[in-house]
């Protein structure tokens, strides 16, 4: 049985290194498909505003792109790894709480248990989308490798993971990227 928030008729659980343009993704499918319809979820945005919370730091300067979030990457990755032992869904259920969409996009999906919590509150519903981009590309969005991040967990949690439904590469091209928009905006449109 599903939890709270209302049933929806896809949700696509997105993934990727940093950089890999996740974000930039999930918000272009909004954009076209309009947010009365599609609601862009990030399993990041419980797990800050509690680590805000208890820690007395801004919450939305940990939303954005800043070297302010980037200063507490590490020790939230770790308070939030700590929260996941303890309950492997807790951020899961918060994120879904009242959303109303038929479309649900997970931006920033990064452990097996993601999924696993997912695929078992929402059934054949759910599908992986993993966003791929050559290092270089990352680079040229600001990437650097950082130890105790960029080979945590929250990283590279889904390396191996196998068989992802769909794989959007980012690499740069703007006409091959749109082309595998477009094809997964017909997928999601035979959904509605």
């Amino acid at each position: 049985m599903a939890p709270l928030g209302g049933a929806p008729r896809l949700v696509l659980l997105f993934s990727g290194k940093r950089k890999s343009g996740k974000d930039f993704v999930t918000e272009a499918l909004q954009s076209r498909l309009g947010a009365d319809v599609c609601a862009v979820l990030r399993l990041s945005g419980p797990l800050k505003e509690q680590y805000a919370q208890e820690h007395g730091l801004n919450f939305q300067r940990l939303l954005d792109a800043s070297t302010y979030k980037e200063t507490f990457r590490r020790d939230m990755i770790r308070w939030g790894e700590e929260k996941r032992q303890a309950d492997p869904g807790f951020f899961c259920r918060k994120v879904v709480e009242g959303i109303s969409q038929p479309i649900w996009l997970v931006s920033d999906t990064r452990r097996v248990s993601d999924i696993q919590w997912f695929r078992e509150a929402y059934g054949a519903v759910t599908q992986t989308v993993r966003v791929v981009a050559l290092e270089q590309s990352r680079q040229q969005r600001g990437w650097v490798f950082t130890p105790g991040v960029d080979d945590a967990e929250s990283e590279c949690g889904l390396d191996n993971f196998g068989d992802f439904d769909w794989v959007i590469e980012n690499h740069g091209d703007e006409q091959r990227l749109e082309e595998q928009l477009e094809t997964l905006i017909e997928f999601i449109r035979a959904r509605l």
